[in-house]
């Protein structure tokens, strides 16, 4: 069945002819293909809307349409013409001309802008400290050296379009189901730059922009995280004459250390203690991104217990101090003894008394969340 009229259009029935024609310019806009690319069903919507302010702002129609409805509609001889068009444009130019530009702003856009490019860069760990520069390499569309982007020779003049005057656009008034409407439309001989050089330039053959190959210097900054993008105004694809050009993004890739677990500004590093050592104490190397340290190994350290390095984790985007390292002691207990171990194993076992065995279970366990967030991932 067919929907309210009024209902599609979003007005009540004492609505007055202007307030109509202006609900149904905001529906139009909204169901604008420019705004609704991704929207399968903007078509169909459009159309609805189009009958249902056909009939609204017929006096003659709105008025058969309030005493018998759809019915009285089609006993009356009444047909949309709004199903006649082959898409929502062609609804647009019937109605507003040139797509709705005059209207809503979408038709007339003068020189389109550069497209954005997107491209990758991989750093390390070390450079996500200090910073580092790196260069990309990519294709854009870049403006012609030769010409300067206007399309002629050097040297040679740039006249007016004749065909459109200079307005790089052509306006055309013609009939349609609504009634009388102007079209405007690009002019098909200047392209809408409303000039034409009378000697093109031979490198980029008029069009005023070359495809190439561009380098850049990015600058990545101390502190980032992988994922995380750069973006680069203006170094992207070069926009017709007179537009601006896209943007680069640089997506920022920090490759896997397997040295390290980053959480943020901090970084994790789990090292093997023997069991032996975890007793009585040492020393352990460990690898920081400031080179080898020497950590120590407080006597009786539990498995899971972290040794905190403070200062010798990352930097964030801010510029603020470094976070720190976190080493995780993973106390290995020795398998395949000799029977001379085994021996010393069990004449230590003997001297080991309940004071020796005081279990930290809180801090066990606390331990065990610390380990399984630095690792998880």
């Amino acid at each position: 069945m067919k929907r309210d009229y009024y209902d599609v259009l979003g007005v009540s029935r004492e609505a007055s002819a202007q307030e109509i024609k202006k609900r149904f310019r905001v529906v139009a806009r909204e169901l604008h293909p420019d705004v609704n690319a991704h929207d399968p069903e903007a078509e169909e919507k459009f159309k609805a809307a189009a009958e249902a302010y056909e009939v609204l702002s017929d006096v003659e129609r709105r008025r058969t349409y309030d005493a018998y409805g759809h019915d009285g509609l089609r006993s009356g001889g009444f047909s949309s013409r709004a199903s006649a068009y082959g898409s929502v444009e062609d609804l647009f130019e019937a109605f507003f001309g040139g797509g709705g530009g005059s209207m809503f702003g979408f038709g007339n856009r003068g020189p389109a802008p550069g497209a954005d490019v997107g491209v990758s860069v991989e750093v390390t760990l070390e450079e996500v400290l200090t910073g580092v520069q790196r260069e990309v390499v990519f294709d854009a569309v870049r403006a012609c050296e030769t010409c300067r982007g206007n399309g002629a020779e050097p040297g040679t003049p740039i006249r007016t379009c004749e065909n459109c005057d200079g307005a790089g656009q052509l306006r055309q008034v013609a009939r349609s189901a609504f009634g009388q409407v102007i079209r405007t439309t690009p002019c098909e001989v200047c392209g809408g730059d409303g000039k034409i050089p009378e000697s093109p330039c031979e490198t980029c053959h008029g069009r005023g922009r070359i495809d190439g190959e561009r380098t850049w210097e990015v600058e990545v900054p101390p502190g980032i995280e992988s994922g995380q993008r750069i973006r680069i105004a203006g170094a992207g694809h070069a926009g017709e004459t007179g537009a601006a050009s896209g943007d680069l993004y640089v997506e920022v890739i920090v490759s896997e250390d397997e040295r390290f677990t980053r959480e943020g500004r901090e970084l994790v590093t789990i090292v093997d203690v023997s069991a032996i050592e975890a007793m009585v104490g040492g020393s352990v190397s460990v690898a920081t991104l400031d080179g080898e340290r020497d950590v120590e190994v407080p006597a009786g350290s539990q498995p899971g217990e972290v040794v905190r390095l403070d200062g010798l984790g990352l930097p964030d985007l801010r510029g603020r101090s470094r976070g720190a390292q976190h080493v995780v002691l993973n106390v290995v207990v020795p398998k395949n003894l000799s029977e001379e171990q085994r021996e010393l194993a069990e004449r230590l076992d003997e001297t080991i008394d309940e004071d020796n065995l005081v279990a930290d279970r809180e801090g066990l366990l606390a331990r065990l969340r610390r380990v399984t967030k630095a690792t998880r991932g």
